[in-house]
């Protein structure tokens, strides 16, 4: 058995809530002692660049949470043309949605349907589109940002499980992005709906919107639906939400991408990074 998949395996039995949210108390201190040592080891064993942040001073933050997702220098990340990734990390994977399903990790695949919390409807609106995938390792920046200009219509909050959501995860949690609690966007763009899906991971302690502030964790329960009437308009490269530690971005759209040559899967990337343009 490889390690990647023994990874994987001791995972389900884990605790995850539990963990995520002993380590989101930790990560809250506002000790200076204990916030200051977590922020400086990190730093060092994450070679973080400090000089991209707004504020590079590391003992300036509150908490590590504050750290983590810290804001960037108004120049650090341009805005290129397209679709252009939400996020600094990985593009995992991308391409098109084949008969309502999208790829995880070879030899695995999940439907936009369970993804999107059993919404029949909402997955139908993204049949032939495509979809791109960005995991957020703990080196990175932790604010995610619009793809492209859109009006929030929806947000989904989906219960589930805090499985990791890194490469050796993926390869072996079958159906992984849907199984995770997440929290589903969904936005109306002059090209048609898209949806941005903000998967949670092991000790990710909570997502937060812009709009909304912290929305997890939430008390225990099913699928919670809220429907906005004022609309909500944010522009491309404008910040949506955060993770409070590393995950996942999953973007759905109902037009197919042309994605930009010499692009794979794996390939880092940046938040801002043009990834492509829709074929529309």
């Amino acid at each position: 058995m490889s390690l990647s998949k023994l990874f994987a395996l001791i995972q389900y039995p884990l605790p995850h809530h539990l963990l995520s949210r002993l380590v989101g108390r930790l990560a809250e201190c506002r000790q200076p002692a204990l916030r200051n040592a977590l922020v400086r080891t990190f730093i060092r064993r994450f070679g973080v660049d400090m000089a991209e942040a707004a504020e590079p001073d590391p003992t300036a933050y509150a908490t590590f949470n504050d750290f983590f997702t810290r804001a960037l220098a108004a120049d650090a990340r341009p805005i290129g043309e397209g679709v252009v990734s939400p996020a600094d990390g990985r593009l995992s994977q991308f391409g098109a949605i084949e008969a309502g399903q999208l790829l995880q990790a070879k030899g695995h695949r999940f439907s936009a349907e369970a993804l999107l919390g059993g919404d029949v409807d909402a997955a139908s609106r993204f049949l032939g589109g495509s979809f791109a995938t960005v995991y957020l390792s703990p080196s990175d920046y932790h604010r995610v940002h619009m793809p492209l200009a859109g009006t929030l219509t929806e947000m989904v909050y989906v219960p589930g499980r805090l499985f990791s959501v890194n490469a050796a995860t993926t390869e072996h949690v079958p159906g992984l992005f849907a199984r995770n609690e997440r929290l589903v966007c969904h936005f109306d763009t002059e090209q048609g709906p898209m949806a941005m899906v903000l998967v949670g991971a092991m000790i990710v302690a909570a997502i937060e919107t812009v709009w909304a502030g912290q929305i997890t964790p939430l008390p225990r329960g099913g699928v919670q639906r809220i429907r906005f009437d004022n609309p909500i308009r944010l522009e491309k490269g404008a910040e949506m939400g955060r993770f409070k530690l590393g995950s996942t971005v999953v973007m759905a759209f109902s037009e197919p991408v042309d994605f930009a040559d010499g692009l794979e899967p794996g390939a880092k990337v940046q938040m801002g990074q043009s990834l492509g343009e829709l074929a529309k």
